[in-house]
């Protein structure tokens, strides 16, 4: 087993190897016996300054990152791109560059721009974490889904993975696809035509429109958002319709001749993805996901603080 990272920055799952996935998920379950005692600080990153430069909107991941960092007792520093010099020209780049002049080891960014992780990698020499770039990818996100997996079925491998929804819109599905697939999990996307990429089956997943089929099929939902924000067009006649067709109910769900697990990487609309008896059901790991999501960060800037 690796003890180190391949890579310096995590700006993608494309980029991490089987044992960096494993390596990154053992250390997480390492990290949530931590933050499950009742002093829950450790002093792994004591001297180091990351800086959380979040140039879109956020708040559970900006939150889940800065309450990772508090855990790893690392100074911390909050930018946020609306109260800030952007609004007044600044490039991404000088923008990083001021922060990195007072001397910050590590930026946590997400950004509206795909790609915008990989650019900054190529000019500054702190470690970057990539917190979500456009629709591409959200690594943190695929890998405390897949390290919830883990601690629910036992495995990833050979296990059934469903990803519902929008797919389109999701930089979600895009780094679950590429980490489910490392360790050996079969992958289908299901939802409306309008809302999945053409050519996706390229990557080796399996394409469903039926989500009753979709359920019977998988052994772990993963239910994403209508992202309506970043849809410049309609995508489908109505919420109400969408949720008509591949809506999920608990009823649903316990029609099916076995139990299956319920993800979803929140924020839910409630009534249009999930019914609330589903989201709140025995199937659900959602708020399981919240508390992995803390133990899989720290254990991603535990690891890129030792390279």
């Amino acid at each position: 087993m690796a003890q180190s990272l391949s890579v310096r920055h995590l700006v993608g799952i494309k980029d991490l190897t089987e044992s960096d996935i494993q390596l990154i998920l053992d250390t997480a379950g390492q990290f949530k016996e931590v933050i499950n005692r009742p002093i829950k600080k450790v002093p792994s990153l004591r001297d180091v300054t990351i800086a959380n430069v979040f140039f879109e909107n956020s708040t559970r991941t900006r939150l889940s990152f800065e309450l990772a960092e508090k855990r790893l007792s690392a100074d911390v520093v909050n930018f946020s791109a609306s109260g800030s010099s952007v609004k007044k020209g600044e490039t991404l780049l000088d923008t990083v560059n001021n922060i990195l002049a007072m001397k910050v080891d590590m930026v946590v960014m997400r950004h509206s721009s795909p790609g915008a992780p990989h650019y900054l990698t190529k000019h500054i020499k702190a470690n970057v974490v990539n917190a979500g770039d456009g629709t591409h990818e959200h690594p943190t996100q695929a890998l405390l889904d897949s390290f919830s997996i883990r601690s629910a079925l036992g495995d990833v491998a050979g296990k059934r993975i469903a990803i519902i929804g929008d797919i389109t819109h999701s930089r979600v599905a895009l780094s679950n696809i590429f980490c489910l697939q490392k360790q050996g999990a079969e992958v289908m996307v299901c939802g409306p035509k309008t809302l999945i990429p053409k050519h996706i089956e390229s990557l080796g997943v399996r394409v469903g429109h039926d989500v009753r089929a979709a359920l019977a099929w998988c052994d772990v939902a993963n239910v994403l958002r209508i992202q309506l924000e970043r849809q410049q067009i309609k995508y489908f006649p109505s919420l109400r319709e969408y949720s008509l067709y591949f809506g999920i109910s608990k009823q649903m769900l316990d029609e099916l001749d076995r139990p299956i697990v319920l993800m979803h990487p929140g924020p839910i609309n409630r009534g249009v993805e999930l019914t609330s008896d589903a989201a709140d059901s025995s199937h659900s790991i959602i708020l399981d996901q919240v508390e992995n999501g803390v133990a899989v960060r720290m254990a991603v800037l535990y690891l890129l603080a030792q390279l």
